[in-house]
């Protein structure tokens, strides 16, 4: 008898996730819907937008900055072994390129702008939510939805795809830099072997991840925001599972793109 019950415990916990799964998703996809209707014709609010582009891009570049740095360098450590083996030094320049633009960079840079920009979004949402400053704006016949919630998605999504640009050139510097301060490869030698391997379609393909990334943070930023409760408790709980839906999403999304796009 305490095994079937254990079972059935377990079946049970089991259906219960797969049920709150199906609602959260359905509860993104709906905010999704409502929002692409407010853009045909656009409404929403530009100083806000304005407002949130400089928040959520400008005031992000020094981290992420620190991020495309470092993983340009590591680049070149994980393939310095190969490159003094092989005496391969003309594809250092292609193989932390590829890396950095197809994959690397725009994921690295997506989970930093999610637990950055991401997190805060839900929590000033979710602030906002349990303090009925969200009701009191439509008690003013004001639509939250076209002036709080459609200028901060467009705002994450343009953001993370500049500072993935920005991004990708300062992984790129990094990665010349320390090959040849590590394995002597010029500069030149590296932007050599980088330009003559590369296609513009990987470059292309990481921009098209951090577009999908950015429409997955927004979405899940903000759906976690409007439907806290519980108060400053659930305010907390909202903000990780909000970083923790978006880091989903970002690897399962990277899975599926990188098979589509090859």
């Amino acid at each position: 008898m305490s095994q079937a019950s254990e079972r059935e415990g377990l079946s049970a916990e089991t259906g219960r996730a797969i049920l709150d799964l199906a609602a959260e998703v359905g509860g993104v996809a709906m905010l999704a819907g409502r929002l692409l209707r407010r853009l045909a014709p656009p409404r929403l609010d530009g100083p806000e937008l304005a407002r949130n582009l400089h928040r959520m891009g400008v005031k992000s570049l020094p981290i992420v900055g620190v991020t495309a740095l470092f993983t340009g360098g590591i680049m070149v450590i994980q393939a310095g072994v190969l490159i003094r083996r092989f005496g391969a030094e003309g594809l250092l320049g292609w193989g932390a390129g590829f890396a950095t633009l197809r994959e690397v960079g725009p994921i690295l840079i997506a989970l930093m702008f999610s637990g950055r920009v991401g997190a805060n979004n839900t929590a000033e949402l979710g602030t906002m939510t349990v303090t009925e400053q969200i009701a009191a704006l439509e008690t003013l016949a004001i639509d939250p939805l076209s002036y709080l919630i459609l200028p901060r998605c467009i705002a994450m999504v343009v953001m993370l795809f500049m500072l993935t640009v920005y991004g990708d050139v300062l992984a790129l510097a990094g990665s010349a830099l320390m090959g040849q301060a590590l394995l002597g490869v010029s500069v030149a030698t590296f932007f050599n072997g980088f330009l003559e391997t590369i296609r513009v379609w990987d470059l292309a393909t990481g921009l098209i991840k951090s577009v999908l990334y950015g429409v997955i943070i927004a979405l899940s930023s903000c759906h976690f925001g409007l439907t806290v409760t519980g108060g400053a408790p659930g305010v907390g709980r909202a903000v990780n599972t909000s970083v923790v839906a978006s880091a989903t999403g970002i690897f399962v999304t990277d899975y599926f793109s990188t098979y589509l796009l090859g």
